[in-house]
């Protein structure tokens, strides 16, 4: 679909704009690069539905589709905290990877899915929100790193002048666990609510993974409000945790539908 080439066209523009602005010092004051992010956004939305429209079943879930959706949603999130004027720099990295995860999507194909009732959807679709938030979460704390990294060296780059203060990008990068951290627990009560039989759906791995990140994080938010955790441990729990929710999800659906091609 043309839909979809057009989409990682916007990405890629807007990714564009973002660089040339923070290469010229002047991303405080571009806005040149939200309208491609947008529309960007929008046509990946829309793709998605036009696929869940022409194909039986229900929407598909499959492993590059979600990996698109959640690409979708780093993308969606990042035009709207940079139209605020906060972390618009963010797109230099999420829109080309929600451009790539996009194509390989549109590559790979569509595959009809089974029919999912009103719980599981509600399960799917909220664990693929948390996934997207908490993906953002993982990529704040890897510029987090790269700031103090530069800042230790005293490396004052053009990029680093595109990122807020240290500080603030902690700030930010605390309120987004913290909004992950909410998700996943909403999706983790979900699956104990829903899921009818978890033996004969092959998901033990999958639950112990997710409940091993969820500790991690909430270990990590709870290290922050009682004892003050910041800067390389907040950065190493962020992304220990990642691994750990990204193994439980993607790493799941990989081995069960392209390795042993099960649905």
């Amino acid at each position: 679909m043309w839909i979809s080439l057009i989409a990682i066209a916007l990405y890629l523009l807007a990714a564009g704009l973002l660089v040339r602005a923070v290469a010229q010092d002047k991303l405080a004051d571009s806005r040149a690069w939200l309208w491609p992010a947008l529309a960007g956004a929008l046509l990946h939305g829309a793709y998605h539905l036009l696929v869940a429209w022409r194909t039986p079943g229900g929407p598909d879930m499959h492993f590059f589709s979600a990996l698109s959706l959640v690409g979708l949603g780093m993308a969606a999130m990042t035009t709207v905290v940079g139209a605020q004027g906060r972390m618009a720099g963010l797109g230099v990295l999420s829109f080309p990877l929600a451009a790539l995860l996009l194509f390989v999507y549109h590559a790979y194909g569509h595959e009809p899915s089974h029919g999912l009732d009103w719980r599981l959807q509600l399960h799917a679709w909220l664990a693929l929100l948390a996934y997207a938030t908490l993906a953002i979460a993982a990529l704040l704390a890897l510029m987090l790193w790269a700031q103090e990294r530069a800042l230790r060296r005293r490396e004052f780059h053009a990029w680093l002048r595109a990122l807020p203060p240290l500080t603030e990008l902690e700030e930010l990068l605390f309120r987004t666990i913290a909004v992950g951290f909410i998700l996943l627990t909403a999706t983790l009560l979900t699956g104990v609510l829903f899921v009818e039989n978890l033996f004969a759906q092959h998901l033990v791995h999958k639950t112990v993974l997710s409940l091993l990140s969820w500790l991690a994080f909430g270990a990590l938010l709870v290290g922050r409000w009682r004892y003050g955790w910041r800067g390389g441990k907040a950065v190493r729990w962020t992304l220990t945790a990642m691994v750990l929710l990204l193994l439980a999800f993607f790493g799941s659906k990989f081995v069960m539908e392209l390795v042993l091609d099960r649905a």
